[in-house]
């Protein structure tokens, strides 16, 4: 099982995705940006992975936004959309004024 702190976030502004290793393998969570919103539009897990191991991929990219960036949140990806509802109290800062999810 993996910690936050094992995975290593790497923004690659060029493709526009945050990545990190997991297995050997590339995670990717790809993003579009605009007017100061970030859109998670993609999320590419190693196949057989647990959904904790998802979940834990997803937390530390939205810490590196949230450290990082002076951007909002646009959960466009349904996985990524699902995971920051079942934590709405701990993320609600990152989401635009007005939107709900």
């Amino acid at each position: 099982m993996m910690n936050e702190e094992d995975f290593k976030i790497t923004n690659n502004e060029f493709l526009r995705q945050f990545e990190t290793t997991v297995n050997g393998e590339l995670a990717i969570i790809e993003y579009a940006d605009q007017e100061r919103k970030i859109f998670l539009t993609k999320l590419r897990m190693p196949k057989d992975l647990a959904e904790e191991t998802t979940n834990k991929f997803i937390e530390a990219v939205l810490a590196e936004i949230k450290e990082n960036t002076n951007c909002r949140v646009m959960p466009t990806h349904p996985d990524i959309a699902k995971f920051m509802r079942r934590n709405r109290r701990k993320y609600k800062d990152l989401l635009p004024v007005g939107i709900n999810i």
